[in-house]
């Protein structure tokens, strides 16, 4: 099956992007298209119009903007994958990213794409909610902040408005002797994870935790972060007995039951997973477990 007919817009700029998101009806835009293009080529989008903004070079830029990395909406995931600030000021990123697709769809494939489409087993939506990022959204004579856990909305739903157009991603880096973990089960190596886990993670001199954060993908309609359990760690010895018992806390979740997998084996593989991630978070973070 291809594509429904459809009046295809090249943007060459971001206002000229801008107008044509305000000035044109029932209009989805295309970035990679790795997501995308399969839902049009099966007919489960139609929009009447599509605009390209794979021109936009002021969306591509990985940069160090005072406290925080921004990264533009058009920035390849390839390009993440190998950025020398990626790999020093967000280490869990340059991580998780190698999780997402194949070499050949992060070679087209978006941040902006990836977090627009709000798949809750992709993995940087993941990412974005364990930094607690920021978005910044753009329409014509207007800009603003958003953060993700206001962004995500719910299955592949955002806070996108009418004419609003996703320009970069600001994540705040962690201390240089912060500790990190990510892991995640496919059923296939590039596949979309059933489970996947993220762990941010500091000790004070003493060596207790004194900052956690813990989030969780696939595992509900958006990417969840565990505050219960982020709370449970703060202040305690990262002890294999208490990250056991942070990992365990996965029973107030509403968790998706599918014909992928089944609420229960999702709920065993957060609780697998988590405890993996906070273990090399801790190990990270100089803890001698």
């Amino acid at each position: 099956m291809k594509l429904a007919p459809v009046i295809y817009h090249r943007a060459n700029a971001l206002d000229e992007a801008l107008h044509l998101l305000s000035d044109t009806p029932d209009a989805m835009v295309l970035a990679g298209g790795q997501s995308l293009m399969p839902l049009l080529n099966l007919r489960l989008a139609a929009p009447a119009h599509l605009i390209d903004i794979n021109r936009l070079a002021e969306l591509d830029h990985i940069r160090e903007e005072g406290d925080f990395i921004s990264m533009g909406a058009m920035t390849r995931q390839r390009t993440i994958e190998f950025s020398e600030l990626i790999a020093a000021k967000l280490p869990l990123l340059a991580l998780a990213i190698r999780h997402v697709g194949h070499r050949q769809t992060r070679n087209r494939g978006t941040l902006g794409g990836s977090l627009c489409n709000l798949d809750p087993a992709a993995e940087l939506a993941l990412v974005t909610c364990l930094y607690d990022g920021v978005m910044v959204v753009d329409k014509v004579g207007h800009s603003r902040c958003v953060t993700m856990s206001e962004f995500a909305l719910g299955f592949m739903s955002t806070a996108l408005g009418a004419g609003e157009l996703l320009n970069a991603v600001r994540l705040t880096p962690w201390p240089s002797t912060h500790g990190y973990g990510f892991h995640e089960f496919a059923r296939r190596k590039g596949d979309w994870a059933v489970v996947s886990v993220g762990v941010l993670m500091t000790l004070d001199v003493a060596g207790k935790i004194d900052r956690v954060a813990i989030a969780l993908g696939g595992i509900a309609s958006t990417p969840l972060r565990r505050p219960l359990a982020e709370a449970q760690l703060l202040g305690a010895t990262p002890k294999l007995d208490r990250l056991d018992a942070a990992a365990a806390m996965v029973d107030d979740i509403e968790v998706l039951d599918d014909a992928n997998a089944p609420a229960w084996y999702r709920r065993q593989l957060a609780r697998v997973l988590t405890r993996r991630a906070l273990v090399d978070a801790a190990r990270l973070a100089g803890a001698p477990l």
